[in-house]
């Protein structure tokens, strides 16, 4: 049976429903969705889906995060693309790590990308939201990962502890008063575990900074992702946990990743 992208019928319709649904990138998400779906009919389920407001990545159910193609479902935070700074920034840090942590690890990304990019490391991630759990074990699964369910540190074994050679915890940030003012596609797709951090957005950091010298490894690093006008707190947050604390950033990405490093 010919692909669904072989008609341009059919890519053109799909691309003129996206363009009317307001899909900046129509096109592309066209040549996603043909790609994805293995039969007509499926394609019009899934650009239904679309037009409703389903993020794309939900639609097809992956994201693309530093080469890796992360599955993803519903119910899911969806990795974003400005968090490969994260990752970029641990690599270089640590380019010999052999013990890994992605704590708040909705989908694994993080994890999978740090683990793609290190070659063989003990690799662990939790997250306290069973669907993220449950996503994440088939995104680590290739490279050994270990993924637990629990709240922050208290879903890690015990043997990790003074052992973790980077931390990376992509932490829920958006001040509670905020939420209302997001895209509708992460306010109204994405868990509200994945995205409120409290009162200024920084409930979570504190908490994962106040307990990372534990668990850290000397001289292993903690990162962490925060937006422009939340770093001087989260550096304080860091410092004020005895890390030795620089922030990091790419304006390409509008990415503000705050490093510790435990002395």
């Amino acid at each position: 049976m010919p692909s669904p992208s072989s008609s341009p019928a059919l890519r053109d319709s799909v691309v003129t429903a996206l363009r009317a649904a307001g899909c900046v990138f129509a096109e592309d998400e066209a040549e996603l969705i043909l790609t994805a779906a293995s039969a007509p009919h499926e394609v019009a389920a899934m650009v239904e889906r679309r037009v409703s407001g389903l993020p794309l990545e939900l639609v097809v159910g992956w994201a693309e995060f530093r080469g890796l193609r992360i599955a993803v479902e519903p119910g899911v935070f969806v990795p974003r693309r400005r968090t490969e700074f994260l990752v970029a920034q641990a690599l270089a840090l640590a380019p010999g790590a052999g013990v890994v942590v992605d704590l708040c690890c909705g989908s694994g990304a993080v994890g999978a990308a740090l683990a793609a990019g290190l070659g063989p490391v003990e690799l662990h991630a939790a997250d306290i939201d069973p669907a993220a759990v449950r996503c994440a074990r088939r995104n680590v699964a290739g490279f050994g990962g270990v993924v637990h369910r629990g709240d922050l540190f208290a879903a890690l074994p015990s043997a990790l502890r003074g052992r973790v050679d980077i931390l990376a915890a992509n932490v829920p940030y958006v001040p509670s008063g905020e939420i209302g003012l997001l895209p509708a596609e992460a306010r109204d797709h994405e868990p509200l575990v994945a995205l409120d951090g409290g009162a200024d957005g920084l409930d979570v950091l504190r908490r994962v900074a106040a307990g990372a010298t534990d668990w850290l490894a000397p001289g292993g690093c903690l990162l962490t992702e925060t937006s422009s006008r939340q770093t001087p707190a989260a550096l304080a947050a860091f410092t004020a946990a005895g890390l030795h604390t620089r922030l990091a950033t790419s304006e390409d990405d509008h990415a503000h990743v705050v490093i510790g490093v435990r002395p």
